[in-house]
């Protein structure tokens, strides 16, 4: 008796899309969260008619309301505008930072787990001096060194989180190497940079995603911090951890520090769930 079966290569990837596309209710809420961030910092114009920079005297200090979801400040600007309007600032260092984190913290896990031999000595020497460094001091420690401004605080940010991309990255090449497809392919006469793009590249580079991912978020945390304690752009700029440092002056209205945390932490949490979902369904 033979048996046909019904399914096929396409109806398998159909399946496999589906798994992947069906989400948990909360990473689909994240999702939407960081697509409006994305707006918001690509088109600011369009999520609000007030202008950044100027304000009204007259309305100073307002509450929220439906003219001001999320009030006004000490110079009657509109503090929802600031916040959409700093958020280009903030994603833009972030991106900044995860991409130098991923191409130096990469390219250096890269050669001393394929290498080996005195190079991953030397490189996990490196590695080691910068994971004993607390993250936020060599951010603080390179910002100063290189100047206050919010493209520095990036490139600080970055720097601090080199030592972790190199570590995940090292692990991952380490265990592909080992792999038996890629024991027989150096048996086969594969060159060494062949098995290194063809390879040991793209599978070592799957846990790299969610860890950029991750870095993203904790980016956005650490150049907010950042300019918070006056490292990143003076006023009137409106990058997100400069508000909130302005709005600690005044404690009688909450709203100025409320409203631009409350976008940074729900942003920040938004992109772990992310993260951790694609852990998950690696």
């Amino acid at each position: 008796m033979t048996f046909v079966s019904n399914s096929s290569p396409s109806r398998t990837r159909l399946g496999g899309w589906s798994t992947a596309l069906r989400m948990p209710p909360t990473v689909a809420l994240s999702f939407a969260v960081v697509a409006v961030v994305v707006a918001w910092s690509l088109a600011p114009s369009l999520f609000t008619i007030h202008g950044p920079v100027a304000g009204v005297p007259a309305e100073k200090l307002l509450g929220p309301s439906m003219s001001h979801w999320f009030g006004t400040d000490h110079l009657g600007r509109d503090v929802y505008t600031r916040v959409v309007y700093g958020t280009a600032s903030s994603v833009s260092s972030a991106l900044v930072a995860v991409l130098i984190g991923v191409v130096a913290g990469g390219f250096i896990g890269l050669l001393a787990g394929f290498l080996g031999g005195w190079v991953d000595v030397v490189f996990a020497r490196l590695v080691d001096v910068l994971l004993a460094i607390p993250k936020f001091l060599l951010a603080v420690i390179v910002v100063s060194a290189i100047g206050f401004e919010t493209i520095n605080a990036a490139v600080a940010t970055g720097v601090s989180a080199v030592a972790f991309f190199a570590r995940v990255t090292r692990s991952e090449v380490i265990k592909t190497r080992q792999a038996t497809f890629v024991e027989a392919s150096f048996l086969l006469g594969g060159s060494r940079r062949y098995i290194l793009l063809r390879h040991v590249l793209p599978n070592a580079s799957r846990s790299v995603l969610p860890l950029g991912v991750l870095q993203f978020g904790e980016s956005i945390l650490v150049i907010a911090s950042l300019a918070f304690l006056g490292y990143g752009d003076p006023p009137p700029a409106s990058d997100w951890g400069l508000l909130i440092s302005i709005g600690k002056d005044y404690l009688k209205w909450p709203w100025l520090v409320y409203a631009p945390a409350f976008v940074t932490i729900l942003t920040v949490l938004s992109v772990n769930r992310i993260s951790r979902w694609l852990r998950k369904t690696d």
